[in-house]
């Protein structure tokens, strides 16, 4: 299951934010929840093809290699989580950002939980610089 949320500041237009994280993970089913600072958008989907987009825009941008060292940062047991700069994802783009203090309008929380996290890492990301093998003299 892929678990979304993103803070909607009282500054933020709620349809720009889903439109953000709709870039990056198509359209997905949300609901809105009021909070104490403003509301949290919250969207669910199941299976990778709530993540196809997501592989697309990582082989598009060409930053494989960065995302999945990113993404094995924030791999636990059963889950993944990662951190995606709200603003560039409105423009269609992929940054990846801190839990806080990165991203001024804070950032899109990604939480994929599964029996193997690393098999979703190595779908999503996988390495695509080759080992170099040490040459033999003669």
């Amino acid at each position: 299951m892929v678990h979304i949320e993103v803070e909607v500041n009282p500054t933020e237009d709620l349809e720009k934010v889903k439109r953000a994280v709709e870039n990056i993970f198509g359209v997905i089913e949300s609901k809105v929840e009021s909070r104490k600072w403003g509301r949290l958008l919250i969207a669910e989907t199941r299976g990778t093809e709530g993540l196809t987009k997501l592989y697309n825009l990582l082989r598009r941008e060409r930053i494989r290699d960065a995302a999945r060292k990113v993404l094995f940062s924030g791999l636990a047991d059963k889950s993944l989580t990662f951190y995606l700069n709200k603003q560039v994802a409105y423009a269609g783009h992929i940054s990846f950002s801190q839990q806080t203090a990165e991203s001024p309008l804070g950032p899109i929380n990604v939480q994929i939980r599964c029996d193997n996290p690393r098999e979703i890492i190595e779908w999503l990301a996988p390495k695509t610089t080759k080992r170099k093998v040490p040459s033999r003299s003669k």
